[in-house]
């Protein structure tokens, strides 16, 4: 890992539950990108990572809600660290994403 952005104060005393959900893999057209999806609670998780011209990885994330009342809210997040391995990425956004959803509620 080279340099993590540093999460919201409100993000760090976060404790990731266990998922118990279904992760489905997701092989994008461009080779240069791989997602995981999984459903953390009643969130759509989507985290991906994305090679740099540097040759690090990217963090990406991509959070999407149902809501029966009102339209799919999408909650979009770049470059949340930089990793030297693309599955370092993926893991550090799906892990940062159930942190952030763990806080929301």
């Amino acid at each position: 890992m080279v340099a993590i952005a540093p999460l919201l104060a409100e993000n760090a005393a976060c404790v990731p539950a266990v998922s118990r959900s279904r992760a489905r893999l997701h092989k994008p057209k461009n080779k240069m990108q791989k997602t995981l999806f999984h459903d953390y609670r009643g969130y759509s998780v989507r985290p991906s990572a994305h090679r740099l011209p540097d040759g690090y990885f990217s963090a990406d994330l991509l959070l999407e809600r149902s809501n029966a009342l009102a339209e799919k809210m999408q909650y979009r997040f770049y470059s949340l660290g930089y990793f030297d391995k693309e599955i370092e990425a993926t893991n550090f956004s799906r892990e940062w994403a159930e942190d952030w959803i763990n806080s929301k509620g």
